[in-house]
């Protein structure tokens, strides 16, 4: 290895130690390797959005841009201008446009992204699951096929009638759900603890990985150090 790959070797063992110090209960060398984590993340993402961002899509289109592109680009410098108000109490106010402008796309992107990237694929998964040649490549065949759909289509409709909230009456102007659906949303239940249970198996196995890479980092590192003395 060359000076840089074993001086960073040899920070990445410290701080894996550190970090592993926290088996011991909480201590000032731990909180010192999160903070200093957390530091680097947030310079790195700092850094990213300066080369990604703002140096691509604003300084560079006002220094060398036409005259259009220039016009463009001061709408969000101003934008952003505005936004550095809200640090002030006395022009706070001034920053409740660019404010509006965040929380509106923010919030058309989270439902744009709701509706197209999990409902509509979600029908489309339920709808795909009953074809026949799809069915057929299950084994032992296409009876048991249709039957994994159908529990699967079955476990879909009941974890959403569980976020059903009721349906108002006349007589009792109150949200109750009725019986039925009272009924399919505990089945759901039963459905959305199973998925909740192989989520919680995947980060535990994504855990057990992760440490698994360290101690092995750590014992490849020792044995690194020890090889010019055994040999």
């Amino acid at each position: 290895m060359s000076t840089a790959d074993q001086v960073g070797a040899l920070f990445g063992f410290i701080l894996t130690l550190l970090v592993f110090s926290f088996l011991l209960g909480d201590n000032p060398l731990f909180r010192v390797t999160v903070h200093l984590f957390i530091g680097v993340a947030a310079g790195f993402a700092a850094v990213s959005a300066i080369n990604s961002v703002l140096l691509p899509h604003l300084v560079v289109p006002i220094l060398s841009g036409s005259a259009s592109e220039r016009l463009l680009t001061l709408i969000p410098l101003v934008l952003g201008g505005l936004l550095l108000t809200k640090a002030s109490p006395r022009l706070a106010s001034w920053g409740n446009l660019p404010m509006a402008y965040l929380v509106g796309v923010g919030a058309a992107v989270a439902i744009g992204g709701a509706i197209t990237g999990t409902l509509f694929p979600q029908v489309l998964a339920s709808i795909d699951l009953f074809d026949r040649q799809a069915a057929q490549a299950v084994e032992p065949g296409l009876v048991v096929g249709l039957m994994n759909s159908t529990v699967l289509v079955i476990g879909t409709i009941a974890s959403l009638a569980y976020f059903h909230f009721g349906i108002q009456t006349r007589q009792h102007q109150t949200s109750r759900p009725q019986a039925w659906i009272a009924s399919l949303g505990q089945i759901g239940q039963v459905f959305i603890a199973i998925a909740f249970g192989f989520i919680f198996a995947g980060l535990v196995s994504a855990a057990l990985v992760a440490l698994i890479e360290r101690m092995k980092f750590l014992v490849e590192f020792i044995r690194t150090l020890l090889m010019p003395l055994i040999g």
